[in-house]
């Protein structure tokens, strides 16, 4: 069974931090990429960071770049997100996803290439 459990959520005021954890159980997250994804209030699903599994090479959308910064520890099967700086449009509901080896640059942002996801957690970023 392959599991992924998100934490970490919470209500923060603008311009604060929050660092959110995904736990995986099933499969060992050096062998696959792990990505993280949102979904705002009447909005779709949108990607938001990605790490590779062999290089560690990361991917950002536009708009938390420079923000939020993605990592991963092989050792505790963990990968995190740290969200600073954040903005109301952050609020949503985040997932942690993982994928078997990515093969293109651009299926790492594309939600539907993902094999496996958790069940989300609250963001609400409000003063």
């Amino acid at each position: 069974q392959v599991q992924l459990e998100e934490s970490g959520g919470g209500l923060v005021q603008p311009g604060g931090s929050l660092r959110l954890s995904c736990a995986v159980s099933g499969v060992p997250i050096n062998n696959y990429v792990m990505g993280w994804f949102r979904q705002g209030p009447g909005k779709e699903r949108e990607f938001v960071a990605a790490i590779r599994s062999s290089t560690d090479s990361t991917y950002y959308a536009d708009s938390v770049k420079g923000r939020f910064t993605i990592s991963r520890d092989n050792a505790k099967n963990t990968v995190f997100l740290q969200m600073n700086t954040l903005q109301p449009d952050d609020t949503a509901v985040y997932y942690c996803a993982a994928r078997w080896r990515v093969v293109t640059a651009t299926d790492i942002a594309v939600a539907s290439k993902y094999d496996y996801w958790g069940q989300g957690t609250q963001v609400t970023v409000s003063s």
